[in-house]
């Protein structure tokens, strides 16, 4: 379902990414590890269309993103991708509940649609008693299923996840690692998660590595 195919990405004089090429199929769960530096946080935002590679291209079901202008790009991102990272980015300001539905809100569904998926998907991350509470009043782990379910609201083909763990204690992080796959079995989406976590990595279906700027 996507397609890497030479991308090179550099920052003023540091060369990143140096002709990565891979390959991602639908439902499948990638992770991609390395050392700090190595270029996977940079791969990733290209994947997910929140970067543009120097030269490459990026095919998400045949269709090249780097093609589209800048307001089809945002549509197709909106409706396609999902993003976890280490950091929730949840809005203090609003609930869970509210939190969950931006996305949705963004695509122009109706808020009774929404509201219904979000039911569905609050009860699958088991926080639907938790939905009227705003960020401050959750825990870590709390918080983050909260940005799962709003990565998923609008039924994305494919997730990316950056660190999605590194900010949780270990019993948090092993309970969202299993929870991924719950998600992909239920859900039918592909994650592509890059992470320093060995426990996540090798739980992938397949574990990519990637050095100075290459995968190896």
């Amino acid at each position: 379902m996507l397609t890497a195919r030479e991308i090179h990405k550099s920052y003023g004089n540091l060369h990143v990414l140096k002709g990565v090429n891979l390959e991602i199929s639908y439902s499948e769960i990638v992770s991609i590890v390395g050392s700090s530096g190595a270029g996977k946080s940079t791969l990733l935002h290209i994947l997910g269309t929140l970067d543009e590679p120097d030269s490459g291209e990026v095919l998400i079901e045949k269709k090249n993103i780097f093609t589209l202008n800048r307001d089809k790009l945002a549509t197709f991102r909106n409706q396609t991708v999902g993003f976890i990272f280490q950091f929730h980015n949840l809005l203090p300001e609003f609930t869970a509940l509210e939190n969950i539905l931006i996305p949705g809100f963004i695509q122009g569904q109706s808020e009774s649609k929404l509201k219904k998926r979000a039911s569905e998907l609050a009860e699958i991350l088991s926080i639907s008693h938790r939905l009227d509470h705003k960020p401050s009043a959750l825990s870590g782990g709390e918080q983050q299923r909260v940005a799962v379910a709003r990565a998923l609201i609008n039924d994305p083909k494919i997730i990316f996840a950056d660190e999605p763990s590194g900010n949780l204690d270990t019993q948090n992080a092993h309970q969202l690692h299993e929870l991924f796959f719950k998600l992909r079995d239920e859900l039918g989406q592909a994650f592509v998660i890059v992470t320093h976590n060995e426990e996540l990595a090798a739980m992938a279906d397949r574990k990519l590595e990637m050095k100075d700027g290459v995968m190896v």
